[in-house]
């Protein structure tokens, strides 16, 4: 058996490459399809079979290293969730369940793992009795510990960015990994040491070569103590003792061989001192072994070091006290032993350098679109839809409203039009009449307001039997308590139903404001009915009944030209119509914006850009935002377009406002104009009034369809819950009647809280057959002990004839009641409206 650890394979399982590849690529990749790689996904699981064999042969190096540098670059065309899961069992328990993880580095971190695992078998079976089984022994365990040391730097760093911190298995974390470096690293430096040892170098070498094995040995179990989470309990119970025997070990033989070159250099009492803690020390890692239970050729070769530093130590100290009399200094003044590290990580040249193992196939999905590029174009795309959304969308949608409340708080073009048109409608309000008209708005909105009320009546109804169901509860459990049944541990409804009452109200109040809600609309259309009944008229009905300002048409045409009035109207009808062009110019350039969007692909640059940096490049976003710059650049021009546009609105509805001003102050004495222009703002006002309340309506409609299936939903709560209750009491009332049927008659109730506190659900009752001691034990009814039975039962009479008929005490007779007891208040809604 050797005195040297080897760490054990990472087992997996046949993963389904091939269909989450083709997902993920048909998901991902529209431009291309699936089939066109399927050489690629057929490579990729042939590497994965032949890395993940289990058998140790030197020749799976090579395999383990070619698959390693393809996920590599898998890893620069893929994210590492493809939606592939990669299970890997824990190393020193196989059989158990796996640790799957939907994360290819999780899978690259692995590989490297079983890469060190497998060099440190290797360096495992290695004979080191000879000078070239050590050598290769050495090398191989430094190959284990870069390995190591590669997956550390490497692959972890990048596996916690991809997943998240509860992920990870804690195998494959920072402590374990550590921990497994420096052990290797001790079994490389102390094969080094045995072969110092074997070709007889000087003593003070080899204590220096025995100093660094112990410190190799003492970090691996420093990471083993300090790590969290603990890993200690991932390691079989003798792993963790054999490092410490290990660490033990070699400061002891560290310390006996630098006594030996005190002897050499007639230093007596430094001898005597580093035997003695040579002693101390191999002694206590021999403890430490015995107990751990290392392997025996550990514990023989801690032992066989004790007993040499045994014997020395009676010599010296005998030699020391006889002839040479020197003083023995303590352990802590000794001259500390420098350290001489002949082992280091070795990483191999594919692990730092993958593309020299890919071979003459080359890179599989060498075609693909990396990952990184794609996330860049989706980036791109992103930060236009956004800047689209703000820049166009939103900010055409601010101007018009600007310009619309500015029209509407002016009234025009209405002013305009009842000056334009004194008799007749004018068309902008024949149109609206005209919608009205035939959408039939009255009827439409009496329809609507019925349905609303309906449906708000139908809600009520579903909270007041809501309600109902918990009222008949708390009936029937006051009634419960009434008849003194022993139900003291379960709650009153009063505080069973306090969440239910408490949601209850709840709905209440937002029904009540929906209600108050519904109030303002029908209040609104009441005051409105008549105009907006008004614009279903026929239009010739509707035009006799609006004001004319026919009168001095004359003397008006005569003197258009010198009429202030006429002079204002002109230029506010001028601006409208540059603001209107402006409006259309906006609505123009969103639509050029949209085009432009809608043709933009940067995927052809990207892909360029990405294929001209390095192949093995982990292409980031980041990297490409150069690109990305310039491209969303030419969107700048049609910010600047928006800005002018944006500017002359300003300046028109400025001109416009102070326009307005005058041509108001010029008609101010005109009564007949401004009688038929407040008609027709009125008409205009009742269409716009008529449209919020068919809005308002049809929200009304909206929400109480959706109050109904949430009050629908509390409604079968409210009822599981009574069910739940009724069922309670059922298994009281069964249990209370086998208690009777069995001849207890002490207070059951006491036997009765493990029925209640146990039952979750209403079952039927079934049938009961004849009652016993042990049916009543299996129902989970707590049997009274024998010693609390009384020797009487209570109608257990004595004989006609015997004496105990005189001094036997008969219960009282019942009293008759002097008045009824007065009823208990209800305990759900109508307590809760009492208080």
């Amino acid at each position: 058996m050797p005195n040297q650890l080897a760490i054990p394979f990472k087992k997996t399982y046949i993963v389904p490459i091939r269909q989450a590849v083709r997902d993920y690529i048909l998901l991902h990749h529209s431009d291309t399809h699936p089939d066109a790689y399927r050489w690629d996904i057929s490579h990729w699981e042939k590497l994965r079979a032949e890395a993940t064999s289990g058998a140790v042969h030197v020749d799976r190096v090579s395999a383990f290293l070619s698959y390693h540098a393809q996920l590599v670059f898998i890893l620069t065309k893929f994210p590492p969730d493809i939606g592939l899961e990669i299970p890997y069992a824990p190393a020193f328990n196989s059989s158990a369940l796996p640790q799957s993880l939907n994360n290819l580095v999780y899978e690259r971190a692995c590989i490297l793992y079983n890469l060190a695992a497998l060099y440190s078998q290797l360096a495992s079976v290695e004979d080191r009795s000879t000078p070239q089984g050590l050598k290769q022994a050495i090398k191989f365990y430094q190959n284990a510990a870069g390995a190591l040391n590669y997956l550390h730097e490497s692959a972890l760093p990048q596996l916690r960015a991809s997943s998240s911190p509860e992920d990870p298995p804690i195998e494959i974390g920072e402590s374990f990994v550590k921990c497994l470096e420096f052990l290797i690293l001790a079994q490389a430096q102390e094969c080094v040491w045995q072969r110092a040892v074997m070709d007889s170098y000087k003593n003070g070498l080899i204590a220096k070569l025995a100093a660094k094995v112990a410190s190799f040995y003492g970090s691996a179990a420093k990471y083993v103590k300090e790590a969290s989470p603990p890993i200690k309990h991932i390691f079989p119970s003798n792993w963790v003792s054999h490092v410490e025997t290990k660490e033990f070990h070699f400061l002891a033989a560290a310390q006996f061989r630098k006594s030996l070159e005190d002897l050499e250099a007639h230093r007596y009492g430094h001898e005597v001192a580093r035997l003695s803690e040579a002693q101390v020390l191999a002694r206590k890692g021999y403890d430490i072994g015995r107990r751990g239970a290392v392997a025996q050729p550990v514990q023989q070769d801690i032992k066989s070091l004790l007993d040499i530093v045994q014997k020395n130590v009676a010599r010296a100290e005998r030699d020391n006290d006889l002839i040479y009399h020197q003083d023995v200094p303590p352990a802590s003044a000794l001259p500390p032993i420098a350290e001489v590290s002949m082992a280091q990580p070795l990483i191999d040249t594919g692990l730092q350098d993958p593309k020299t193992m890919v071979g003459k196939d080359g890179v599989i999905f060498g075609e693909l679109l990396g990952w990184g590029a794609r996330v860049a174009i989706e980036i791109y795309n992103d930060r236009r839809r956004n800047w689209i959304a703000e820049e166009v969308q939103d900010r055409t949608r601010q101007l018009d409203d600007v310009l619309s409340s500015a029209r509407d708080r002016l009234n025009l073009p209405a002013a305009l039009d009842a000056l334009d048109r004194p008799i007749g409608l004018p068309p902008s309000l024949a149109k609206k009449a005209e919608e009205v008209r035939l959408e039939s708005g009255p009827e439409r909105v009496e329809t609507y307001v019925r349905d609303v009320q309906a449906l708000a009546q139908h809600v009520s109804s579903l909270l007041d039997e809501a309600m109902d169901i918990l009222d008949q509860e708390a009936d029937e459990d006051e009634a419960l308590r009434e008849r003194g049944r022993p139900v003291t541990e379960r709650l009153p409804s009063l505080e069973a139903n306090r969440e239910l009452v408490a949601k209850e109200q709840q709905y209440r109040n937002v029904l009540e404001k929906a209600r108050e809600s519904d109030a303002l609309v029908r209040k609104k259309w009441e005051e409105w009915e008549d105009s907006i009944t008004q614009l279903t008229w026929p239009e010739e009905e509707l035009e006799l009944s609006i004001p004319s300002s026919t009168v001095d048409i004359g003397r008006r045409a005569g003197s258009v030209g010198s009429d202030p009035t006429r002079v204002h109207a002109r230029a506010l009808r001028t601006l409208l119509e540059h603001l209107e062009d402006l409006s259309k110019a906006r609505a123009e350039l969103a639509a050029r914006v949209e085009r432009l969007a809608s043709s933009d692909d940067i995927t052809q640059r990207v892909a360029r850009a990405a294929t001209t940096m390095e192949q093995w490049v982990n292409v980031q976003p980041a990297m490409l935002e150069d690109i990305l710059e310039e491209e969303l650049s030419k969107y700048d021009k049609y910010r600047s377009q928006f800005d002018e546009n944006a500017q002359k609105q300003t300046d028109l509805l400025q001109s416009l406002q102070e326009r307005h001003v005058q041509f108001i102050q010029s008609r101010r004495e005109d009564a007949v104009v401004k009688e038929r222009e407040l008609a027709l703002q009125s008409l205009d006002l009742a269409y716009h009034k008529y449209r919020e309340i068919v809005r308002n309506l049809e929200e009304g409609q909206k929400f109480y369809n959706e109050f109904s299936a949430l009050l629908s939903e509390f409604r079968v709560l409210c009822k599981d819950y009574a069910a739940e209750r009724r069922g309670e009491v059922s298994v009281l009332n069964r249990a209370l009647g086998d208690l009777a049927l069995s001849g207890h008659a002490e207070d059951p109730g006491e036997y009765l809280v493990a029925d209640v506190a146990n039952y979750s659900a209403p079952v039927p009752d079934p049938p009961r057959p004849a009652t016993s001691e042990a049916s009543v034990a299996a129902r989970g009814v707590m049997e009274v002990p024998h010693s609390v039975v009384p020797s009487r039962a209570v109608f257990d009479l004595p004989p006609p004839d015997s004496d105990e008929w005189e001094t036997m005490v008969l219960p009282p007779a019942p009293s008759v009641p002097k008045k009824a007891a007065e009823p208990k208040r209800r305990v759900t809604r109508s307590a809760v409206k009492s208080k």
